[in-house]
């Protein structure tokens, strides 16, 4: 093997490219980049698996990350936000449009890019009652946006776009709002289940024994920093999906329940600090049927879907705050560790402050660094300690998960990446020229270790070609391209 003398070359980045290339089983390293699909951060594993005949005891397969050019496998972060992960938060957005999609019509598709073997859509459900409502933060007027509703149309029962008026909210009072309103979405879907009972002049016990309620919501920001939802709501028989509910539970009465049970909705923040307030939802509440694929009108499931997957890669910096903690990690956020005798100390890392970052130097607008700085300051009132606010100051106090599904709601996230998984490795296998392998005669054995995060500076430039390929692959198809 010939050594490069890569001294003359300036940038290390170029070094390490140089080097990686010159790799005798390059190729695998390029393959393994390749097929992150652009993954910015990946994780770095070590460890081996070995295949077992459990008749015979014979080895069938082995691999060990030794093996490899790099001496490491590398798998995706799998982080959902566009503004870290790009690559791996489509994914994220292609697994959300399938389930979301799978409780409008009844069935599966894969997500990704090829058809997966066991795909299968079921239309049994599409005349179900669905209705897909957005839920708006208090103290606002609304006025409905015509060019923005038609750019944003949905299937069965979507949401529309609209055009918010603002009115004077207290900081304070948008971050309790934030911190409450994945309770208040809890207390909705109760008081939701008691209005459609009344509705059909049933008891909730005898409601719960013909239908029901299932649900996908996504949160989003608005640019004042405030959370409303998104949501698609159907219903079912009494044991999900696979039943329809009664006749007599019709679109118009899943309508009119979810609207009284907006109404209904409230908490109380009781406080030295801001008094005795009560929180609720504000006036908007757009609910509207969602039809099947193929009818006249605009809003459809296939639309619908992928309008809410769209915000399910969204975070909090899409209203210009941040995307990563602001907390310190040695200290907890607390500005104090513990002593080798147990006396608390000054955090060296934060200088006691507890912040990762000062406050006065984040570079984000105004009114959105004066929310995380009253997170902070809310945080230390001894009422507000359960809220962690500190620890959700980035997110402007919001601390929930921004998709979830009720239990029942259809297809799983976990089934969606088993079935990715297994698809590949089937594809891994037949590629490779393998025999395949019986599960009740095979035993699979396996150590893997977290060797790291990130690509070394040449795999980096690397990756940022397969991202670039990718995207403009992406736009040829997006604008026609065969």
């Amino acid at each position: 093997m010939v050594t490069l003398d890569l001294r003359h070359v300036a940038s290390p980045a170029l070094r390490d490219l140089i080097h990686l290339v010159n790799l005798p089983d390059f190729d695998r390293a390029h393959q393994q980049i390749d097929r992150l699909g652009g993954c910015t951060e990946p994780v770095r594993l070590l460890g081996q698996t070995t295949t077992i005949d459990t008749a015979t005891g014979e080895v069938l397969r082995s691999y060990s990350t030794a093996d490899e050019p790099t001496g490491s496998l590398l798998t995706r972060c799998g982080n959902r936000r566009t503004s870290r992960r790009p690559a791996c938060s489509r994914v994220y957005a292609a697994d959300t449009f399938q389930l979301i999609r799978a409780n409008l019509t009844g069935g599966k598709e894969r997500a990704g890019h090829r058809p997966h073997p066991s795909s299968r859509v079921r239309h049994a459900h599409r005349a179900r009652p669905s209705a897909p409502s957005t839920t708006a933060p208090p103290t606002r007027a609304v006025s409905s946006d015509p060019a923005a509703a038609a750019s944003s149309t949905n299937p069965r029962t979507c949401c529309s776009a609209l055009r918010w008026t603002r009115r004077p909210m207290t900081t304070w009072a948008k971050v309790l709002f934030n911190a409450h309103a994945s309770a208040l979405w809890a207390r909705f879907t109760i008081y939701l289940r008691r209005e459609i009972a009344v509705r059909l002049a049933l008891t909730q016990k005898a409601a719960r024994a013909v239908l029901r309620v299932s649900f996908a919501k996504v949160a989003e920001y608005q640019k004042r920093g405030l959370v409303h939802f998104h949501a698609v709501i159907r219903l079912d028989g009494p044991d999900g999906s696979t039943q329809p509910p009664p006749p007599s539970a019709t679109v118009a009465i899943l309508a009119d329940a979810i609207r009284a049970a907006a109404a209904r909705v409230s908490g109380r923040v009781v406080s030295d600090a801001v008094g005795k307030r009560e929180l609720a939802w504000g006036e908007q509440l757009d609910v509207r049927e969602i039809a099947a694929f193929g009818t006249d009108t605009e809003l459809i499931d296939h639309a619908v879907a992928a309008y809410v997957a769209k915000y399910a890669t969204k975070s909090a910096d899409s209203s210009g705050a941040l995307d990563r903690a602001l907390f310190c990690h040695p200290c907890q956020g607390r500005g104090m560790t513990l002593a080798a005798h147990g006396t608390p100390v000054t955090c060296t890392a934060c200088t006691g402050t507890g912040q990762a970052r000062s406050l006065p130097r984040l570079a984000v607008k105004r009114h959105v660094c004066q929310m995380i700085r009253t997170c902070w300051e809310l945080g230390k009132h001894p009422e507000f300690a359960d809220l962690k606010l500190w620890q959700w100051a980035h997110m402007l106090g919001f601390r929930g998960h921004f998709s979830t599904k009720s239990r029942c709601y259809s297809v799983t996230l976990g089934a969606l990446r088993d079935d990715r998984r297994a698809w590949r490795t089937e594809e891994a296998r037949a590629h490779a020229g393998l025999p395949g392998l019986d599960p009740g005669t095979t035993l699979v054995i396996g150590h893997w270790a977290y060797h790291g995060s990130g690509y070394s500076p040449g795999a980096e430039l690397l990756a940022a070609a397969v991202w670039h390929r990718r995207e403009l692959q992406r736009q040829f198809t997006a604008e026609g391209g065969c």
